[in-house]
């Protein structure tokens, strides 16, 4: 049999190997190796890139009217805790079932990172399984001997020992040592090369690894650095040659991979069914689609949204998708039943069935997509919904989620965190020696996720390095080779595994580092190969703060708002937004979407869509957003390239803004195939790792120009299509996100200081500090109260006036250092309000300390009590308890204070302590205090002796506004 290669290690064994499972696998196809088992420690994070290296490869192949060149075959390299080591390879669905619970047991046996099994773990768990086990560690032959004879006692046909050479001229009597100790354990003896790269030029990267891992220099790390390049990738000739006169060991790798029949095509995903009450999926779907539809269209729904809806069911019934989409309304039911505001976005979420079903607000027949690009029978895609929750709420939805399903069924996606930019710059430069004055120069030359390229011998001649140091340059190789590298395990932001049946059994399970949260080892792009359906439970700041904002209004307005009921197309919101009146709004508050504002003048919701998606590194490096304004101010004519581009960019003048645009010139522009479209659109989402769209470049302008198209037009599509690669935005997504912007524009409008309350409660969110949100509100005429012991929540509230008007009453929460516990305990405690520091004190338990802020933060002035005064009472307090013949309310009893008289602040120190207790000050903006020294005299320069600033803050305090 050939030789097959059943234990190599990939930098998924992170920090370990130096190879990327995709390398491996194109290494061994060009070595001629029939497979590979990719084996990584305790893990299988790694597999799914080798498996779709090995389809692409097969692909290729197919094109060439070639057989496949290769398989992968899925296995695990498995440390016990003992030290004992073995590789684990299933032979069939079944045994990949049990090992992927068996990893699970160990991962969620301890914190993330580790993995606790045994021999016991193993003897349960391991039928099925070809088990290749290492030779014993040093010293520990013993221990090892006893662990070796319980497995092949329970699994006689499954274990081999396997050997591997060590390069150290030993080679040779060690093989003979281990065949008779696999003989006297009653098991063949198997080779393997125990790879850790694909090519001997990765030593130097191994070594930086290793030096990263244990926290070294490459100059100390003594046994610990390769002493070799030869653990790589090894032919069937080489093998042969290295375990001369054990031969039989190389072949049997070949017959032992032609037992593992398992391939992760096998797998085959069981979405949740959501049969409930023994009403079919399909037919739950359709009867609240139809409710909803009702719901939705009061009047009545017109007969093309009617014909849209039944076109949509039909499509969602033929690919089995009714279980998904239940699932989604669910999840969105249960957050509205405890008030939990949320809305959907996402490709499919532009369907009348979402919008019946209450997932999004927004109603399809706003945009111009087409159900079919995304759910595509021919296609045969998962379909995409993200569904965005408050972000203070999202942990309880996430929760339920685990609840309602167990962990054995769902979790949450992985996030690969990569070797990119400052991280690789930082960890490889401190493992090559360089000292932190060096790191720190060349670091700030790096931007975004650019690696040591940007850096020329100019550039570090400019900045004070020597471009001629031999170890500087090695450096630089080196951070250039270790981009893209895996470093670690995160956990995605909300994306959902679920399933119908167990989940551990289709992919390990672990434990996050945040408590109560489980993960499996996949993320969003090995999802996505095997085809596996995820829900993204997402966080949105600008949701909790639009439902605050909602909760507010009926408070105090008697009138209740949804996303969905909200007044639509105000005249007054969109005049606002004209002026660049935006500050808090989302999506619009940046400084570029405020200076975009008053040129784009949104006069409609489809304008705010196209605000949303046209700042956008697409649009901006595909030079399309002067173009746009252009055709739109009348100062360029639309026209289209061509009729069929026409029906495409109709909405958008001509000029394409969004990501499915570009897809759709790919397509009919450039004469792509649906299949290379799909490769296209799947290049997008991993280019910050791999850099892969640009391989389609010669390809999409080539088609561009067969088709007729100008090459200055398709040269600029590219371009967009490339910096959607760094941030793409969908139509359906920005459709969802306008909805959020003129929700958020509306409520600041006509309710400015309701808006500034919500803004307050909901942070930390959004561009601004609670001083600029504090100051904007004012500017529009909203009343400010400052905090007050006696009138101040936690969150900020809206109080009445006499008269009836709203005020903002600033809550505890903006005074820097207090907790809501103890804002809660004031609270409590205040009954009819307190009268004195000392009542606080006694009546609400709250620590001197903590009346220190409080009197910092002057909240103290409604009692009469000026800020020094306070101070002072607060510090006269004794930190401990007060005995009752001490206490100063006895009868005469106790030590009397002597009065003391404090100068008052002046205007300038109450700003100063405003802003250091609480970052913002309801007084004077402090460059006001200095207007008089800077105003010229009639000389036209400012008289700085007639003006001495110290005189300016004499002036007395500015009163503030309310109490």
């Amino acid at each position: 049999m050939p030789f097959v290669e059943l234990s190599a290690l990939s930098n998924f064994t992170f920090l370990h190997g130096a190879s990327h499972p995709e390398e491996l696998m194109s290494r061994a196809a060009e070595m001629g190796l029939p497979a590979l088992a990719v084996a990584d420690e305790n893990s299988v994070a790694g597999i799914v890139r080798a498996h779709g290296r090995a389809r692409e490869l097969a692909r290729l192949a197919a094109e060439a009217g070639l057989p496949a060149p290769i398989r992968l075959i899925p296995a695990a390299r498995l440390r016990l805790m003992d030290g004992f080591t073995l590789t684990a390879l299933p032979r069939d669905r079944a045994a990949w079932g049990r090992l992927c619970r068996l990893i699970s047991k160990g991962r969620l046996a301890t914190a993330k990172g580790s993995c606790l099994l045994g021999a016991d773990d193993l003897l349960e768990w391991g039928e099925g399984i070809e088990m290749l086990i290492h030779p014993p560690p040093h010293g520990q032959r013993a221990a090892w001997q006893a662990v070796a004879r319980r497995l092949v006692a329970a699994f006689p046909a499954q274990c081999s020992l396997l050997a591997a050479p060590r390069y150290d001229g030993q080679d040779g009597p060690r093989f003979g040592r281990l065949a008779r100790l696999a003989a006297a354990q009653g098991m063949p003896l198997v080779a393997s090369a125990a790879p850790m790269m694909h090519h001997g030029g990765r030593r130097r990267l191994a070594d930086v690894l290793a030096a990263i891992r244990l926290g070294r220099t490459i100059d100390t790390l003594g046994r610990h650095a390769l002493p070799h390049a030869e653990q790589r990738l090894r032919s069937e000739a080489e093998m042969l040659r290295l375990f001369a006169g054990h031969e039989d060991a190389v072949h049997r790798s070949g017959e032992i991979a032609a037992r593992l029949v398992f391939s992760l095509d096998e797998l085959r995903y069981e979405y949740p069914s959501e049969v409930t009450g023994g009403e079919t999926a399909a037919g739950r779907l359709a009867r609240l689609a139809w409710e909803g539809l009702d719901w939705r269209y009061p009047a009545g729904a017109t007969e093309k949204v009617r014909a849209q809806m039944a076109h949509e069911l039909s499509l969602i019934g033929k690919l089995h998708y009714e279980p998904y989409f239940l699932t989604v309304h669910d999840i969105v039911a249960f957050a509205r039943d405890r008030g939990i505001l949320c809305q959907g976005r996402g490709s499919a979420a532009n369907s009348i069935v979402c919008y019946a079903l209450g997932v999004t607000s927004v109603s399809p027949e706003v945009g111009t997509m087409v159900f079919e690009r995304f759910i595509s029978e021919a296609r045969n895609e998962p379909p995409d919904i993200d569904v965005d929750f408050e972000h203070e709420r999202r942990e309880e939805v996430i929760q339920h989620i685990y609840a309602r399903y167990g962990r054995h069924r769902a979790g949450l996606c992985a996030t690969v965190i990569h070797y990119r930019g400052k991280r690789a710059v930082r960890e490889v430069g401190a493992a090559m020696g360089l000292s932190e004055d060096v790191l720190g120069a060349m670091s700030s030359q790096i931007w975004g996720w650019g690696g040591a390229g940007q850096m020329t011998e100019a550039r570090l001649a400019e900045i004070g390095l020597d471009p001629t140091d031999r170890r500087l340059m090695q450096a630089l190789q080196l951070i250039d080779e270790i981009q893209g590298f895996p470093r670690h395990l995160s956990q995605h932001v909300g994306g959902f595994i679920i399933t119908e049946g167990r989940l551990d059994e289709l992919v390990p399970i672990e434990n996050a580092t945040m408590e109560g949260r489980t993960v499996i080892c996949w993320d969003k792009d090995d999802i996505d190969t095997l085809g596996i359906l995820k829900v993204d439970i997402l966080a949105l700041g600008m949701l909790s703060c639009i439902r605050k904002a909602f909760d507010l209004v009926q408070q105090h307005h008697g009138t209740g708002y949804t996303l969905a009921s909200l007044p639509r197309e105000d005249a007054e919101t969109y005049e606002m937004l004209c002026r660049a009146d935006s500050l808090g709004v989302f999506q619009v508050e940046s400084r570029a979407q405020m200076n975009f504002l008053p040129r784009m003048r949104p006069r409609s919701f489809y304008d705010l869509v196209i605000q949303v998606a046209i700042i956008r590194p697409g649009p901006i490096q595909g030079d399309m957003v002067h173009p746009y304004l252009r055709r739109r101010n009348g100062q360029e004519i639309v026209t289209f390239p061509s009729d069929a581009l026409g029906r495409v960019l109709g909405k958008t003048l001509g000029v394409p803004l969004f990501q499915e645009q570009a897809m759709q010139i790919a397509i009919i522009g450039a004469g792509f195939t649906p299949t290379e479209a799909d490769r296209l659109r799947r290049s997008l989402a991993t280019f910050k790792k791999h850099g892969s769209v640009s391989e389609f470049h010669d390809r999409f302008l080539q088609g561009m120009q067969a088709n007729g198209y100008d090459a200055d037009f398709a040269a600029r599509c590219f371009a967009q299509i490339e910096g959607f690669g760094s941030y793409g935005f969908p139509e359906s997504h920005a459709a969802s996100f306008a909805h959020l912007v003129y929700a958020s524009a509306w409520l600041k409008r006509h309710h400015p200081g309701i808006f500034a309350c919500a803004l307050l409660n909901s942070q930390p969110m959004g561009f601004y500090a609670p001083a600029q949100i504090v100051r904007d509100a004012r500017e529009h005429g909203v009343i400010v109260r400052p905090p007050c012991i006696n009138a101040s929540d936690w969150d900020n509230i809206m109080e009445r006036t006499a008269e009836g008007a709203l005020t903002l009453r600033l809550g505890f929460r903006q005074i820097r250092g207090m907790s809501e516990e103890e804002a809660c305990w004031i609270v409590q405690a205040r009954g009819n309000g307190f009268l004195t520091v000392e009542d606080v004190w006694r009546r609400a338990g709250v620590a001197p300390a903590m009346l220190t802020r409080l009197a910092e933060a002057d909240c103290f002035a409604n009692l009469g009590l000026s800020r020094r005064d306070a101070l002072w009472a607060a510090r006269g307090l004794s930190k401990g308890p007060v005995l009752p013949l001490f206490a100063g309310d006895m009868d005469g009893e106790g030590i009397v204070e002597p009065a003391v008289a404090f100068a008052a602040l002046t205007a300038g120190e109450a700003v100063v302590e405003d802003y250091i207790a609480m970052r913002l000050t309801l007084r004077s903006h402090p460059l006001a205090l200095l207007r008089p020294w800077l105003t010229p005299d009639a000389t036209g320069q400012p008289d700085f002796s007639a003006k001495n600033p110290a005189n300016l803050w004499a002036v007395p305090p500015v009163a503030t506004v309310g109490v």
